[in-house]
Formats: C-alpha cells, sequence, structure tokens
C-alpha cells in the first residue's frame, strides 16, 4: 500500500433533482453503504472526490472522513457523459479487520529490457488485471511481474510468477477453465500474463484483421500462444 487517500465528507440532506444545485455549488453527492450500517448520504468537493477516484480507482481503499471514520471501496462514479464531471459517486464501507475481494492491476517489469525485446521480438501483455483477497489496508496498488527473463518467441510468464506479498491471496473461482491443447483443467495459477511473439506473426494477425500491427493483440496471435483473461466486473448503485 501507498499513503493512505482520504476524502472528507458531510452527510447530506438533498435528494432526488435538487442535487442539482449541490453541483453548480461545487460538490458531488454520494452514497455510502455496508453490510453493518444504514445507506447513507453524503457530499464531498468536487475537486477533491476527482483526485481520490484517480488516485484509488477501484482497488484502492478510501479513507472517509465525516462524523464517522470509515474504511470504504469506490463502487460506482457516474460521470456526465458530455463535460466528464462527476456526477455522483457510491462507497462500499468495509471494516479493517475483514477480508475483501477486489480486482488489482498487473505490472510488466522491465518492459523494454527483456532479453526478448533487445532481440528484436514483441512481449504482449494477455492479463491486465486479477482479483486477490487481502484486508482492506493491505490491498496492493498493483502486483508486479518480472519479463526480464524472457528469450524467445513462445516465452511466457503465468500468474504463478507474480511475487504475491505475504498478506495478500490471488482468488481463483474455480471456473472449470480446460486448456485446449492439453484437454486439462487450468487453475488461476496457469494463465498465461505474457508472451513473446516474433513481430511476423503479429503482422501476419494484423493482415488478417485489418487494423494496425502495432494493435494486435494477444487474443489475435493465440494460435501460437493462446490466453485467457477473465472477464471485468461492475456494479452499479443508485442516487
Amino acid at each position: 500500500m501507498g499513503d493512505k487517500i482520504i476524502l472528507k465528507i458531510e452527510a447530506r440532506e438533498v435528494h432526488g433533482k435538487k442535487v442539482a444545485k449541490l453541483r453548480k455549488q461545487g460538490l458531488v453527492p454520494g452514497t455510502v453503504y455496508g453490510a453493518d450500517m444504514e445507506p447513507a448520504s453524503v457530499q464531498a468537493a468536487e475537486g477533491e472526490v476527482a483526485k481520490v477516484v484517480k488516485a484509488a480507482g477501484r482497488h484502492t481503499p478510501v479513507q472517509l472522513m465525516g462524523k464517522k471514520r470509515r474504511i470504504a471501496m469506490i463502487k460506482d462514479v457516474d460521470r456526465d457523459p458530455v463535460k466528464h464531471t462527476i456526477r455522483h459517486i457510491s462507497f462500499h464501507a468495509v471494516r479493517a479487520d475483514e477480508p475483501v475481494l477486489a480486482e488489482v492491476p498487473i505490472r510488466l517489469v522491465g518492459e523494454g529490457e527483456s532479453v526478448a525485446e533487445r532481440g528484436g521480438l514483441v512481449i504482449l501483455q494477455a492479463l491486465e488485471k486479477i482479483e486477490v483477497k487481502a484486508l482492506p489496508l493491505e490491498l496492493p496498488e498493483a502486483l508486479e511481474v518480472s519479463i526480464l527473463d524472457l528469450a524467445k518467441a513462445g516465452d511466457r510468464v503465468t500468474v504463478a510468477d507474480i511475487k504475491v506479498p505475504a498478506d495478500v491471496e490471488i482468488v481463483d473461482n474455480d471456473d472449470g477453465r480446460v486448456d485446449e491443447d492439453e484437454e486439462e483443467r487450468q487453475t488461476v495459477m496457469d494463465l498465461v500474463v505474457a508472451s513473446v511473439y516474433e513481430p511476423s506473426a503479429l503482422q501476419a494477425a494484423n493482415d488478417a484483421a485489418g487494423g494496425d500491427a502495432e494493435d494486435a493483440s494477444a487474443d489475435e496471435v493465440e494460435s501460437e500462444n493462446g490466453s485467457e483473461e477473465p472477464a471485468d466486473k461492475a456494479a452499479k448503485d443508485s442516487e
């Protein structure tokens, strides 16, 4: 974890269409809910909310400072489709002593410096994030995996190669994934995070797709090195 992310909030008395007045005053209406509390209507300064959303995303806990301090995860951010300003934010309050599930980014260490890249090969990341379980204040900002030793086409790193802190657990949802080539069940630890490709293979995939070679994805060259990525999760909360 990095520095604590703090947001000062106040109780909100305005609801419905009247919240437009709050927004004109530079305030963002919000909701805080959790298993051990009644949903609470809150408001906070627009500039501070924007900073918190950028810093925390949906995988870093936020310390909500009001009449009562709460630890919460951002669950939904409603933005104006034209101005892109934040119209409403929802938080899910959690207990500091109870583990939570969250998706965190996977960061490749050594991009541009690997043996493969120095030799003119290309490394594509197939898995961008992964679900973990940890105490709220122990959730990592990202999990890292080194690609420095990848050297030839076909080399890969998997979830098993990720550096995982002792107090963090990678979640395996046990969805029955099966490797089509080996016809064996895969665990989350078998999922490919990044693979090495020949530029010519990417160009061939690009020609077939009719796009730019630089934009070819790992899925488009799966004939060389298949991978699977879990679907994103989303939550929507009402005002």
